[in-house]
């Protein structure tokens, strides 16, 4: 085993307040002990998973603002309504068209509630509300903010705590794919290890890689060709998720799932130069790299490696209905047309949507860094939305 001290990182950052600080030492020390029951080293993924998801302590299980301007970071939902009306728009039509669609939507990781309440009131303006619109939440807090943001759609909103083992109707999962935990994968002169953490001499966090037996490396192409020093992620727990939603799909009558969050194929995620990986962290709209910056009040993230998503799906019996950048992706849907509906002659309101659709489509900004996959079975889908497709690419 080979061991790697990396500190924190002179970073010019808001400090945490005193609750923030003993909640996150409350998780340290609860990682600490981890670290020492399971002989001196946990994997990444296992961090990750307890930085995040701790109950109470971890990240999206505390009781801290993750979105928006009070919150760490702005997903797409935050910037535009016209993000959830497109999502809604698109979804009226295919469920209209297909007719083994059910007229329902399900959510995975609605975050604010924000995206679910755009896409209610779009459909309700349409004259076409689904039957029921699920989300399925594993954090306490989340789902409690969720529930006062959507309290106008009571009736229509059901909670779930996992994804039902069939399903007929429409799947939204706005960058829920980059939160799930991974593990980390080094190219040592011995061969790959993988780099986990354990404790230094002091008791921080410090990474440590050892040789383990069972490093998924058939998701990147040609691993034995990567020089010594290349690290990455490999992503079992998002594969084994892009399973389990694939065969949901594949099972029922007919059901679609678009999954929107920033990646790549894996021809471009494994390239030579990109040999530190993906991972990165965000705090008070800050983006560095220290995963053991005040752990649980800070997000990690890694890109999504959308060729190992669509093939887990596919394996399942789900199909690729499109791949494509976000801009091309919400242009296609008809954002643009949803904007004109707003006059720009009334310019106090036309003005925030238009900026806030350039956002989302420029590749300057969201356009081209996010991406967007979507699988399904026994769909229609449009043949507009096959505009600019790089399903070739993954």
């Amino acid at each position: 085993m080979s061991s790697t001290t990396i500190r924190p990182m002179q970073l010019q950052l808001p400090e945490p307040g005193e609750d923030a600080q003993a909640a996150s030492h409350t998780l340290q020390h609860q990682i600490a002990g981890e670290i020492a029951a399971a002989g001196g080293w946990i994997s990444f993924q296992r961090y990750m998973e307890l930085a995040l998801y701790a109950p109470q302590v971890g990240y999206y299980s505390g009781g801290s603002a993750k979105l928006g301007k009070e919150g760490d970071f702005t997903t797409a939902p935050e910037i535009s309504p016209l993000y959830g009306a497109t999502l809604a728009s698109l979804a009226a039509e295919v469920i209209a068209a297909s007719p083994s669609v059910d007229n329902v939507l399900l959510e995975f990781g609605a975050g604010t509630g924000k995206l679910a309440h755009d896409i209610l009131t779009e459909l309700q303006a349409r004259a076409a509300l689904p039957q029921r619109y699920f989300i399925v939440e594993i954090s306490a807090q989340l789902r409690a903010r969720q529930q006062q943001t959507l309290a106008a759609f009571a009736p229509l909103v059901q909670w779930l705590d996992a994804l039902p083992a069939t399903f007929s109707g429409v799947v939204v999962g706005n960058e829920v794919l980059d939160a799930m935990p991974v593990r980390l994968a080094v190219k040592a002169e011995q061969g790959w290890q993988e780099r986990g953490v354990a404790l230094d001499a002091e008791g921080r966090l410090r990474f440590e890689d050892r040789s383990v037996d069972d490093l998924p490396l058939a998701q990147i192409p040609d691993a034995h060709e990567l020089p010594p020093g290349y690290l990455t992620e490999v992503a079992p727990v998002a594969i084994g998720f892009m399973h389990t939603l694939g065969r949901m799909l594949a099972s029922g009558p007919g059901a679609l799932a678009i999954l929107p969050d920033y990646g790549f194929p894996a021809a471009e995620y494994y390239l030579h130069d990109r040999d530190q990986g993906t991972l990165m962290c965000h705090y008070r709209h800050h983006a560095h790299t220290d995963p053991f910056y005040w752990p649980g009040l800070q997000d990690i993230t890694a890109h999504v490696d959308f060729t190992a998503m669509a093939v887990a799906a596919v394996e399942e019996g789900a199909e690729v209905l499109a791949y494509t950048s976000q801009g091309a992706f919400l242009l296609n849907a008809g954002i643009g047309e949803l904007l004109l509906r707003t006059s720009p002659e009334d310019s106090a309101r036309y003005l925030p949507l238009a900026n806030g659709m350039q956002k989302l489509i420029s590749p300057a900004e969201m356009g081209e860094l996010f991406k967007v996959l979507a699988i399904g079975k026994n769909v229609e889908w449009p043949q507009r939305m096959l505009r600019h497709d790089r399903t070739h690419r993954l």
